[in-house]
């Protein structure tokens, strides 16, 4: 499980720096709220 949440981590902040993307974008691509996308990157 551990795995699963690092492997989203990284999926998620690669996305960010590689579109430059917001989080209101990143959010909407990844079907999550923006909270979620706070609380992944920040951990």
């Amino acid at each position: 499980m551990k795995d699963y949440i690092e492997e989203r981590a990284v999926a998620i902040a690669n996305y960010i720096i590689d579109h430059n993307a917001t989080v209101r974008q990143t959010a909407k691509k990844f079907g999550i709220s923006k909270s979620t996308v706070h609380m992944v990157v920040m951990k």
